[in-house]
C-alpha cells in the first residue's frame, strides 16, 4: 500500500528525551485475556483502537522470528517478503496447535503455535486476534478483502509513524 508521511520528527543529540526501550507488545502474558488486554494496553496508551490494532500486526504477513533474537522461531506467512492479507487468512484456514518440537527435538523455547506442516508460526499475541471477539471481527474483513487491509494498514501505519511529531495546528481566519 501507499503510506502517506509528513516529515516532522526532531533528531536530538541524546536519548534522552526517547521512550525506554520495550513499549512494543510482549508475544505472551501467560494467557490469552492476559495477552489481549496487553495487547491493547499498549496500543490504546498511543490512542489506536482495536481496529487500527489488528492492521498494524497484519505487517507480521512480512518476515519471520529467529530463536537467536526471540526465542521464537518461524515465519508466519508462506510468502514472508511479500506484504499482503496472507497472515489473516492463515489465522483463520489454518489449524494452529501448540509447537512441540523442532529439527526433531523437543521445543524449549517460550511457547508459540504452528500451523499442520510445522512451516508456519504464530505468537500467542497472534492468536488472540482470532480468540478475542472484537479482535476477530476485523481478522474476518481483512482476510476477505486485501484492498481494505491496505487502506486501513495505511491509514494507522502513518499514525504510528506521526506519533509525537509536533506538526502546527491549523489556523482558521474569517
Amino acid at each position: 500500500p501507499t503510506i502517506p508521511y509528513r516529515t516532522g520528527r526532531e533528531d536530538f543529540e541524546s536519548g534522552e528525551s526517547s521512550p525506554p526501550d520495550g513499549r512494543l507488545p510482549d508475544a505472551d502474558k501467560g494467557s490469552m485475556k492476559m495477552t489481549a488486554q496487553h495487547v491493547r494496553d499498549v496500543f490504546f496508551r498511543m490512542g489506536f483502537n482495536d481496529r487500527e490494532i489488528v492492521a498494524l500486526l497484519g505487517a507480521h504477513a512480512l518476515g519471520r522470528c529467529h530463536t537467536d533474537r526471540s526465542g521464537y522461531w518461524g515465519p508466519w506467512t508462506f510468502a514472508e517478503n511479500t506484504f499482503s492479507n496472507e497472515y489473516f487468512r492463515l489465522l483463520l484456514e489454518e489449524r494452529w496447535s501448540p509447537k512441540m518440537t523442532h529439527n526433531g527435538k523437543p521445543w524449549a523455547s517460550p511457547d508459540q503455535y504452528e500451523d499442520s506442516t510445522g512451516k508456519l508460526m504464530m505468537l500467542p499475541s497472534d492468536m488472540v486476534l482470532v480468540s478475542d471477539p472484537e479482535f476477530k471481527k476485523y481478522v474476518m474483513m481483512y482476510a476477505k478483502d486485501e484492498d481494505l487491509f491496505f487502506k486501513d494498514f495505511a491509514k494507522a501505519f502513518a499514525k504510528l509513524l506521526e506519533l509525537g511529531v509536533p506538526f502546527p495546528s491549523k489556523k482558521w481566519f474569517g
